[in-house]
């Protein structure tokens, strides 16, 4: 199970020259039937521009269809690059054929020449600190966009982070932190995205001498280092690695042993930075928000309610210039400090919006704000130089409003933290500590040795003691034990582990001690590429985030316009007496009555909510859908899964269990059953099909004599996709698969093998038809049983009115009679991967939101042409990179689990939606005035910040909600749980 997920995420994989690794595509054939050259030594690599993909799974069809062509030797296509390095013969095939074949299925291709060994994209994730809603979202990216050489970004609010491509031939990511910075954002680099490995280690007294320099030599002359970065005032030494050449432990020794300075060396405390900067702006925001209390408590309390004490009211009614009073005196004092250094983060936030050619709620804020406090200055300023004018101050506006919106961000911020809790869970999973064991030739222990997890290097030895972590990916090298992997991948069950078993760090070993060898190290292992890939999704927006980010476009700029409309509507409205003098209150005059109007209804509107709406809800759902052992690829696959209304299932490890066993053998001429098998399992060993596999472990038990037993040499070797495979044995033609190969080889099937086909494919099992010399002298019965419950998950997904269809591959009579015990209606059998995918688009095109359920590689063709791919766990990496979900168990539980969280997602959006627009079309015009006329009803601005910053918390908290998702109790009755096959 570890090493099929691993591929969920992979940003980077083991090169090839200098493209992405891809799954290969078993039982291509490398020439045609019948031609035999020599061909060695006279291989042509050639590089192609493919345009037009989008993820893996393009590349995955492009790699494919070049495999298909006769004279292949390898290919291999990167789809960050958009190129295709193809390896070929060039007596069998030419380029052009090969650029024909690229078209053909729909990408365009051009040949490019004398620029093999160049990169052309890299990804780089940078943590922009100041993005406060949707407007500076938009502005990073404009300005990200505008730069040359950056290819694809996507920015993330909720984060505050960037993930960007770009041609790392033309800039680098200093010069995109530089032009973050320009526009005034504070930035950090996360990772660089190159192709190697990277560790932070702690070095004490690093600052002395010239130690520096002497660490910096020392770690140089080791094989494998790629670039050190050194940071003396943290004492932290940034070392860029080839994990293959070398690793962390070697550096610490280099360290400690360079000169005579007795440096000591260790793990830097990592993973940190963000939490560390989350827990940094909470606590700023606290100590903003209360220092801003300590002013504006007074001036709430003056205004408010010593007015209401006669002895203190006098004391602060006593005159200090002609009608200027102590009261406002100290309300004037005690705001200023609240105004210009406590609220100073509006102004700057304000500044560097319009610097860049935006409007946020910083200018909102500060706008509003200004002009409470501006008015109140010019109302103290005038009763000090006038005996006779009677004004109203609103210094308790801009004081109590910046704190109740200090207070709002306080709140907003910890909610946010929230959101992101399921990727902090999964960290927290790996292990502070391993044993490492030291092993001599024959496997005995020569020494353990307690060290840090994050010093583990691929192929270390590691001892697993019962109830603790494993400490790394790997294969068990000793012992058994069971192993708790419910943390990731939500099997509840413990699972039996034995020798060559994979294990998963961050998983518990329950009872026996264990020897796991390390095969996935650092960034590499199934953990964080697990947390990549959420982190990744968290990034990618949800197509319904458009509309927020549209109306954030104009939103501000609106509100300004509106709000000054209100104020001079009433200004006018009171200059003009449209309105009776009774509904000015006694405090004031028709303009200050018509100020507050329009400082209420610049600070309510809020467009934090609408741009917290979809993220929040989008990063809460992935969050729980990983807990859940379902993992959803971003808002695109949620938004998609929400709607579907028709399931595509594949059959054999899908419905079925996907360990098919041969049941019985009926051989229709006389040969010795050893010997037909021998034949049979030549040939069948060369496919990577699952029925081939089961073949195979079948012929092994009838040579139960041999326990390794070696097959002969199959020559002219051809797979053909969806009807079986044919060899040369022994100078013996072998066709073995389906009645079709057999038919359209021309080879008769006798009456017997017709009736015993029939037989067999009634009781749900595969006939396959085995030929020698173009005789078929045997027939095989291979079962797969379905998966425990199947039937009663169709009937829910029917019960959420869902239709279900199986496609296979399989015969019709095997397909009828699966159907028929799952309770499925429509089959379509016998089809090839090509058909799955028509199917896909004619109901599609019928109106269906369909969603493919596969684990093979012929079924990524459909998995990709559907709305809604989503592979099994337990299948193929290609499955698994072209599906938009992945369940991690084998367990078709899952597949309701990921319709039904998609649509509580989604329904948390429109709800976050609803109560965002709602609140800003109703709260707006409320606090404009509308209501006043006929009911009196006046919202003080004070009040209307109060409800602009409670709409940004409602939306994030609504979205944390989804913490408490519950899969259908339906699912919890059943009790289905992952499959263990022996």
């Amino acid at each position: 199970m570890a090493t099929k997920f691993l591929a969920l995420t992979c940003l980077r994989g083991e090169n090839r020259g200098d493209l992405l690794a891809r799954p290969h595509y078993p039982s291509m054939p490398k020439y045609p039937k019948g031609v035999a050259v020599d061909v060695k030594g006279t291989d042509v690599k050639a590089m192609f521009s493919v345009t037009g993909m989008t993820c893996s799974a393009c590349a995955g069809s492009v790699e494919k269809a070049i495999k298909r062509l006769p004279g292949i030797l390898e290919a291999v296509v990167d789809v960050l690059n958009n190129r295709a390095q193809v390896l070929f013969y060039p007596t069998l095939v030419n380029e052009e054929t090969i650029r024909e074949a690229i078209e053909d299925v729909g990408f365009q291709a051009t040949l490019i020449e004398d620029v093999i060994n160049e990169r052309s994209s890299q990804v780089c994730r940078i943590q922009i600190n100041g993005i406060s809603c949707t407007s500076c979202c938009c502005t990073a990216k404009i300005v990200l966009q505008a730069i040359h050489g950056v290819q694809r970004i996507q920015v993330a609010l909720e984060t505050e982070e960037a993930e960007v491509y770009y041609d790392p031939k033309i800039l680098n990511y200093s010069h995109l932190l530089e032009a973050m910075e320009d526009i005034g954002f504070q930035t950090m680099l996360i990772s660089a995205g190159e192709d190697v490995g990277k560790i932070d280690l702690k070095v004490d007294g690093l600052g002395a001498g010239n130690s520096l320099q002497i660490i910096e030599n020392s770690l140089q002359t080791l094989p494998g280092v790629q670039a050190i970065e050194i940071d003396p005032e943290l004492d932290k030494i940034s070392i860029s690695f080839k994990p293959s050449m070398t690793g962390p432990r070697k550096f610490i020794k280099a360290i400690e042993s360079a000169g005579s300075e007795n440096f000591k060396a260790l793990v830097y405390p990592q993973g940190k930075e963000k939490e560390t900067h989350r827990e940094d702006e909470i606590k700023k925001y606290r100590s903003t928000f209360l220092w801003s209390l300590v002013f504006t408590i007074p001036v709430f309390l003056i205004s408010m309610v010593f007015m209401y004490i006669p002895i203190i009211n006098s004391q602060l009614d006593t005159k200090v210039v002609n009608r200027l009073n102590v009261g406002e005196v100290l309300k004037w004092m005690l705001s200023t400090p609240v105004q210009f250094i406590i609220g100073r983060r509006f102004y700057t936030g304000s500044y560097k919006a319009l610097r860049r050619g935006s409007a946020n709620m910083d200018v909102l804020i500060a706008l509003g704000t200004n002009a409470a406090y501006f008015y109140s200055v010019y109302s103290v300023l005038r009763a000090a130089g006038s005996p006779d004018f009677e004004g109203t101050d609103f210094f308790e506006t801009s004081s109590m409003l910046i704190s109740i919106i200090l207070l709002g961000k306080y709140l907003e911020v910890m909610a946010k933290g929230k959101t992101s809790d399921a990727i902090a869970k999964l960290m927290d999973l790996e292990p502070e500590t391993a044993i490492l064991l030291t092993l001599d030739d024959h496997g005995n222990i020569l020494s353990e040795e307690e060290i840090d997890s994050r010093l583990i290097q691929k192929n270390d030895v590691i001892k697993i003691l019962p109830g603790a972590k494993v400490a790394s990916d790997g294969l068990v090298i000793w012992g058994t034990s069971h192993v708790n992997e419910s943390m990731i991948t939500g099997e509840a069950r413990p699972v039996t582990k034995g020798v060559d078993d994979p294990v998963i760090g961050g998983t518990i070993n329950e009872n026996g001690v264990l020897r796991v060898k390390a095969t996935r190290v650092g960034s590499d292992s199934a953990l964080s590429q697990i947390v990549r890939l959420i982190e990744s999704a968290q990034l990618a927006k949800a197509p319904v985030q458009k509309f927020a980010d549209s109306i954030s476009r104009y939103f501000v700029p609106l509100v300004i316009i509106l709000s000054f409309s209100t104020w001079l509507a009433w200004f006018l409205a009171g200059v003009f007496h449209g309105y009776p003098e009774s509904w000015i209150p006694h405090s004031m005059d028709s303009f200050q009555l018509a100020l507050q109007f329009g400082i209420s209804a610049m600070v309510i509107a809020c467009p934090c909510a609408l741009g917290l709406a979809t993220p929040t809800a989008v990063m809460v759902g992935t969050g729980v859908g990983a807990s859940q052992g379902v993992l959803i690829k971003g808002g695109q696959a949620l938004e998609s899964a929400h709607k579907v209304n028709c399931i595509i299932f594949d059959k054999t490890g899908t419905l079925t269990i996907g360990k098919p066993v041969v049941v019985k053998t009926t051989l229709l001429k006389s040969m010795v059953l050893q010997d037909f098998y021998e034949l049979i399992a030549a040939t069948e060993m060369n496919s990577e099909h699952p029925l081939a596999k089961a073949i195979v472990e079948y012929a092994k038990k009838i040579r139960e004599d041999e326990e390794d037993p070696v097959w002969p040499e199959a020559r002219a070797f051809e797979s053909i996709t969806g009807y079986g495979v044919k060899a040369t044995i022994k100078n013996r033609e072998i066709i073995i698969g389906n009645k079709s190969l057999i038919l359209d080889q021309n080879i008769a099937i006798p009456v017997d093998g017709e009736l015993m086909l029939a037989e067999t494919e009634a009781m749900a099992q595969t006939g396959i038809l085995v030929s020698i010399d173009r005789e078929v002298t045997g027939i095989l019965a291979i079962s797969d049983p379905l998966k425990p419950n199947a039937r009663e998950v169709i009937s829910i997904l029917k019960s959420m009115k869902v239709r279900n269809i199986m496609v296979t591959g399989d015969n019709w009579g095997t397909a009828n009679s699966i159907a028929k015990e799952v309770g499925i209606e429509t089959v379509i059998a016998e089809a090839k991967p090509e058909e799955k995918a028509e199917k896909v688009k004619e109901l599609q095109a019928t109106g269906f939101t369909v969603a493919m359920v596969g684990d093979g590689v012929n079924d990524s063709p459909a998995l990709v042409a559907a709305d809604v791919g989503i592979a099994i766990g337990a299948g193929t990496d290609i499955a698994i990179e072209a599906a938009d979900i992945v369940l991690m168990r084998s367990s078709l539980e899952d597949v309701i689990t990921a319709i039904d969280l998609s649509r509580k997602t989604f329904s948390r959006i429109r709800l976050n939606y609803i109560w965002a627009l709602g609140y800003n079309i109703i709260g707006i015009p409320v606090a404009a005035g509308v209501l006043f006329p006929g009911t009196g009803l006046r919202l003080p601005p004070w009040a209307a910040g109060a409800a602009m910053a409670a709409s940004s918390v409602s939306v994030v908290l609504c979205s944390l909600l989804l913490k408490n998702y519950r899969r259908p109790e339906k699912l919890e009755n059943l009790n289905i749980h992952g499959i263990k096959i022996e």
